[in-house]
């Protein structure tokens, strides 16, 4: 497979037969370079519906005929604007034309604001991608906790994509602390330097998650590597 940071929490995988996009926040991103509209994707994933994650979701996918995959609250929600949506649950895993998708638990909340108030957009969650023999974790927005050791167990995880920008999520050291948990050959840092809020350095996750004797690395936006 071959993944791209698009930046904030947002990826793009190739795989051998479809193109899958994750978090899709690039409209009124202020890192992105990639406008939602160059977007050519098959499916969109969804960890949970805050804005800032859902973003241009449903208009990439009603563009493209992409299907989105995401928890029932959210997937209902984009299906009622239209688009193509798969609903799934925590716990639960799909056989897709790509491969396997299961969704975690992720320590976190999930709604969207509109004009009455905010509403609930299910439980936030983390993804784990198998395809072409190979497995991704995206965490999603979410704190650590003990059971990310278990996710490891039941999926050897080739690359952990870890939020690190505190506040909202981990910080830089419980996010290598899940690093170890994970257990993947590779982490990659996520959801940071987007807003004030989250800004960090992220060498500092690099080099905790690298005394532990594992690899991380920080990806440009826009860059790639082959899985």
């Amino acid at each position: 497979m071959k993944l791209t940071y698009l930046s904030h929490s947002c990826f793009f995988i190739e795989t051998s037969t479809h193109r899958l996009i994750i978090d899709p926040f690039l409209s009124g991103n202020p890192l992105a370079k990639t406008k939602a509209e160059e977007v050519e994707c098959d499916f969109v994933l969804l960890s949970h519906g805050h804005e800032d994650h859902l973003g241009d979701a449903v208009a990439i996918a009603k563009r493209t005929g992409a299907t989105i995959i995401g928890n029932y609250e959210t997937a209902t929600y984009c299906s009622q604007q239209g688009a193509n949506a798969h609903p799934m649950q925590l716990g639960g895993a799909w056989k897709f034309p790509f491969g396997r998708v299961k969704l975690t638990i992720a320590h976190h909340s999930s709604s969207i604001g509109t004009e009455s108030g905010f509403t609930y957009m299910g439980n936030p969650a983390g993804i784990v991608i198998s395809a072409d023999g190979k497995t991704i974790y995206h965490a999603g927005d979410t704190g650590l906790f003990l059971d990310m050791k278990l996710i490891g167990e039941l999926d050897r995880i080739d690359v952990a994509l870890l939020p690190i920008g505190d506040n909202f999520t981990m910080g830089p050291e419980d996010a290598a602390r899940a690093a170890e948990f994970v257990n993947a050959p590779l982490s990659i840092p996520m959801h940071f330097n987007t807003f004030d809020l989250i800004k960090v350095d992220p060498q500092r996750f690099v080099s905790k998650v690298k005394a532990g004797g594992r690899e991380a690395r920080v990806l440009a936006i826009g860059e790639s590597i082959e899985i």
